[in-house]
């Protein structure tokens, strides 16, 4: 045999060698329990990655009898408290009283759920049984009806509705809350960014100049004019009161940044004890329902308001179906609504909206407008129900928002070609415009390591998955699939217009300065679309948040504040101004429903 067949011999052989060395050894299948038990008794480990991301994922540890699921211990730091936190617990107790972990999600914490439930069925799965046989226990009691009284009644456990509750309570009264979802937060919980208000002590001790005027008069450019004066100014001149407001609570928004459609920086945000910033809507609704609990406040959870109660054309309660059907009845002396919009709902989007039909929401699931029909049935009057906002990066496998804020400290967008195309920091309606314009009405925000060091924000989406470490140009512009020339050209000229304090492509200037110039690699990209994101009308209020009827009056100890509501914001919500709404006219809401 010719030596060059021998060494082709012997490299087949070596390989056939190596790969077996490599081979490992393939998992047997669990034992089938014996002597006709459900499970090998014993305790079982398993992890899945809920809303914390691969890199925080829920681990649970769960012990089996050979015929009960006996305990479920877990840990869960990676998810939000009030949300993924408070679900698993109530996913705990339908396990060990169904004996199966074939139950329902909690509402409004579907990520947790399913990687509470997919954590769950491997550990079951280790123990030698089939999750899928596990058939849930059923309770054949029917639930009983539910009767109380309140001196305030709330519609809707999210910021408006618990802001309106701790005021009142603040005001000595008892308050009851409805809430459709299993979770406190709603939409709320899904704030990324900050507050806005103006002639704050936060913007004082720094040194930044602003006005409630000129907040005004952003807020209505921003609406295009269509918001209603009256809102707006009530919004603007009670902003600083209800930053102190929140101090006085426990939760201080500190961190000042800017939003698109501001004329200076007055989006307040949280930080932690590191000083890195967080994600406003998840911190404020943990104080917020820890601070209903130290009051006293009741939150009746899975309760469905379908009706204002009403005598002699007075409101007078509220009506909720629970998650078993049973009625649900809170008597009071007046009554706050504040269940939200309408982003979840499909139908309700293209009835008023018919272009928008196919566009993902960032909507949490139990924003559906429940409002609308009941409150139209007592005669309550509704504007610019047709006032839909689309967000401008929203990530589009599943409708995560990606925050504005990040756009506000220095993140630009830049599209397929390799270049920018706009002033990122315009209104949300500009730049979801401007994105659509776009080849394959798409782009990239592009942050750096310098923006990261200084938010919990970009970390959140960094263990989601969401935003891609790059650690030089050259592997962002792969990622991207741009010329990485281009990109390099399109980096250096922001850098530029960092250090020269004004962008002179985009006219963007002055505040600039404070921003970063991405110039701290490694960097994170995202790649987004614009998302349905708010819905600016609903039913009429005026500055005392008592609901208007189509006959222009006021409906009688009715209330209501946040999203449900329609009039602040026009034809375009800025950023910052949904936080600032629910807490100013939550705050409203619950002292005169307290009177």
């Amino acid at each position: 045999m010719k030596k060059k067949n021998w060494a082709i011999l012997a490299i087949f052989a070596a390989a056939i060698l190596l790969g077996i060395a490599n081979l490992k050894p393939k998992q047997a299948a669990p034992a089938a329990p014996e002597g006709g038990a459900l499970f090998n008794a014993g305790t079982y480990e398993a992890e899945a990655e809920g809303f914390g991301g691969a890199g925080n994922p829920v681990k649970l540890k769960v012990t089996l009898t050979d015929n009960e699921i006996e305990a479920i211990d877990y840990t869960a730091d990676g998810e939000t408290p009030t949300v993924g936190g408070a679900a698993i617990p109530q996913l705990v107790e339908k396990v060990l009283a169904a004996q199966s972990p074939n139950i329902d999600m909690v509402s409004g914490a579907t990520i947790t759920s399913t990687a509470f439930l997919t954590a769950l069925n491997d550990c079951i799965t280790q123990a030698g049984a089939d999750p899928a046989a596990l058939i849930a226990k059923t309770d054949e009691t029917p639930a009983e009806d539910i009767e109380k009284q309140a001196d305030v009644v709330i519609a809707g456990a999210g910021g408006a509705g618990m802001t309106a509750a701790i005021t009142a309570a603040q005001a000595g009264k008892s308050v009851i809350i409805l809430e459709k979802g299993a979770v406190s937060g709603g939409n709320s919980s899904y704030a990324t960014g900050g507050m806005n208000a103006a002639e704050t002590h936060y913007q004082e001790e720094q040194g930044i100049e602003d006005s409630a005027e000129l907040y005004y008069e952003d807020t209505m450019k921003g609406g295009h004019d269509l918001n209603d004066p009256e809102l707006v100014r009530t919004l603007a001149e009670n902003s600083s009161e209800a930053i102190d407001w929140l101090d006085s609570i426990g939760a201080p928004l500190s961190n000042i940044g800017l939003a698109g459609g501001a004329s200076a920086m007055r989006q307040h945000r949280p930080v932690n004890d590191e000083g890195k910033i967080l994600s406003v809507g998840a911190y404020l609704v943990e104080h917020l329902t820890s601070t209903c609990n130290d009051l006293g406040v009741e939150i009746i959870y899975n309760a469905k308001v379908d009706e204002v109660l009403m005598e002699d054309g007075k409101a007078v309660g509220l009506h909720a179906t629970g998650a078993d059907g049973n009625n649900i009845t809170v008597k009071a002396n007046s009554v706050v609504i504040a269940t939200g919009g309408f982003g979840s709902n499909p139908e309700l989007i293209v009835k008023y909206r018919p272009e928008l039909e196919g566009y993902v929401s960032t909507n949490a699931p139990t924003i559906t407008g429940d409002a609308i029909a009941f409150l139209e049935a007592i005669g309550a009057d509704f504007v610019d129900l047709e006032q839909i906002q689309i967000h401008p990066t929203v990530v589009q496998s599943d409708g995560s928002l990606i925050s504005e804020s990040l756009r506000g400290d220095g993140a630009i967008l830049i599209n397929k070609e390799g270049k920018r195309f706009c002033n990122e920091i315009l209104t949300r309606d500009v730049v979801s415009a401007h994105i659509n314009e776009q080849p394959d009405s798409y782009a990239w925000l592009i942050a750096d390591q310098a923006m990261k060091t200084e938010s919990t924000v970009i970390d959140k989406y960094v263990n989601k998955g969401y935003m891609i470490q790059c650690d030089t140009v050259a592997d962002l512009a792969k990622l991207m699939e741009v010329d990485e020339a281009t990109l390099q050209e399109t980096l250096d000229k922001w850098k530029a217009a960092c250090d020269a304090e004004k962008d002179e492509e985009f006219e963007r200037e002055g505040y600039d300065a404070l921003l970063t110039d991405l110039s701290n690699p490694p960097y994170y990209a995202v790649k987004i679309s614009p998302g349905i994101h708010h819905t600016m009308g609903g039913v009429k209020i005026n500055k005392e948040a008592e609901v208007i009827d189509t006959k222009g009056n006021v409906i009688p100890a009715l209330f209501a504040a946040g999203e449900v509501t329609g009039g602040v914001h026009g034809g375009n919500r800025l950023g910052g101004n949904a936080v600032a709404d629910f807490v100013v006219f939550g705050r409203i809401a619950g002292e005169n429903a307290s009177k």
